[in-house]
């Protein structure tokens, strides 16, 4: 089913504002295209039944408050943090993987924030359909890290325009160490010139209403890191979130994330600080608050895997020794329809839907390679069709559970709560 229809529909077009402010803007022909993209995995992932629900249009945003000193600027950055209710266990930003029904699944089961997978600011800016695609929220979507890519300032307030509405942060990412961003120089390929950090974070930081935040990487030596942290806190960032690897520790299994560098960056500002590294079930993030004092952290990989990571659930890869820990009577097929439902309610691109549909199933297609081969034959792919292949995995047996030990995360909420008064 095509979106065109739907358009011409004025409070069909509202509704689908409250999923993609692109949406309603679009004229019905300019919408058109959303189905009819050459690679099925394109394509959204849309039914008749996918209505997200009605919320009203945001409004026009106020102009930027004038120029604050210092002073002021920290303690608004505060202020704001706090009013979003101190978000401790947050869903870092994946390419094509942190998406919204993804972002949904994980709030449902302990997440208190999210960030949106990093969005290119030029190519968002230029073009409607690649936003309509890539950007989608809602109401309960909160609060919500919108990331761009960027190396032009003006280029990356356009984009930063079009969703503060939407938002909570506009983020940047000074964190990708991959391949195509040494070739599109951006992401932590911008750590040799500092200058053009500090005017992309000060142009935003002028002139839009939410808060600016920069997700970074470290440097080798920590001076180095130390002196970026406060540039980046002077040039008008409101947080600061800190993966503690550097540009060449692309391997998070190989290269531990360095928690005593965060910790440092943490002493050293007056904003706001995330930790992103090493968070691979509830005790961890125990572990990372107590050992940086962080005001949250970030978890990336083991989430694909795991998106109950914050309730408390773990993997049999992480199930402690000794009979504590219990099968919970969740598993992660349970979760991937738990997904795709979500997928229903929120269009996405089916290569999206496809990706985590790997990942959270990758110990049972360890168990029935058959039926993963299945998947990867499988050009076009429908919810029905997932629905039974998963139905199928479940029939043949073999599935893994994942633990929970209710004592001990009775006692890390605790301490989490604790650590949020």
């Amino acid at each position: 089913m095509r979106f065109a229809p739907i358009l011409r529909n004025p409070r069909r077009r509202r509704l689908l504002r409250s999923v993609n402010p692109s949406l309603a803007a679009m004229s019905p022909p300019a919408a058109a295209h959303l189905a009819t993209a050459s690679d099925p995995d394109e394509d959204l992932c849309f039914t008749t039944e996918s209505v997200a629900p009605a919320e009203e249009i945001a409004p026009p945003l106020p102009a930027p408050p004038p120029p604050v000193s210092a002073e002021e600027r920290v303690e608004r950055a505060w202020a704001h943090w706090r009013r979003l209710g101190s978000p401790k266990m947050v869903v870092a930003p994946m390419v094509d993987n942190s998406e919204l029904p993804f972002r949904m699944l994980c709030r449902r089961y302990g997440a208190t924030g999210a960030y949106t997978p990093m969005l290119h600011s030029r190519i968002f800016s230029e073009n409607e359909k690649h936003r309509a695609m890539e950007f989608t929220t809602c109401k309960e979507d909160r609060p919500l890290f919108v990331q761009f890519c960027a190396n032009d300032p003006d280029i990356l307030l356009q984009a930063a325009k079009i969703v503060e509405p939407y938002c909570d942060y506009v983020d940047i990412n000074f964190g990708c160490p991959q391949r195509i961003a040494r070739r599109g120089y951006y992401g932590a390929f911008l750590m040799d010139n500092l200058p053009l950090i500090k005017s992309l974070v000060q142009n935003l930081s002028a002139n839009l209403h939410v808060p600016v935040s920069c997700k970074i990487r470290i440097f080798p030596r920590l001076e180095d890191t130390l002196a970026y942290a406060k540039m980046l806190e002077e040039a008008g960032a409101s947080l600061v979130a800190v993966h503690g690897r550097t540009r060449d520790e692309k391997d998070g299994k190989k290269f531990r994330a360095d928690w005593d560098a965060i910790k440092a960056v943490k002493d050293a500002l007056r904003i706001p600080v995330l930790a992103n590294g090493n968070i691979r079930h509830l005790d961890d993030v125990k572990d990372c608050l107590e050992h940086t004092g962080a005001d949250g952290v970030l978890s990336a990989e083991t989430l694909l895997e795991n998106p109950a990571l914050f309730a408390g659930f773990r993997t049999k890869e992480w199930k402690e020794n000794g009979d504590e820990d219990e099968a919970s009577g969740l598993d992660q097929a349970d979760l991937v329809i738990e997904y795709l439902k979500l997928c229903e309610q929120y269009p996405v691109p089916w290569r999206m839907v496809r990706s985590h549909v790997h990942k959270m199933l990758g110990d049972w297609f360890r168990v029935h390679p058959q039926v993963r081969e299945e998947l990867n034959a499988q050009s076009k792919l429908t919810f029905e069709w997932l629905h039974d292949m998963v139905k199928r995995l479940k029939d043949l047996g073999g599935g893994i559970p994942l633990y929970r030990n209710n004592n001990a995360l009775q006692t890390t909420s605790n301490g989490l709560a604790a650590s949020n008064a």
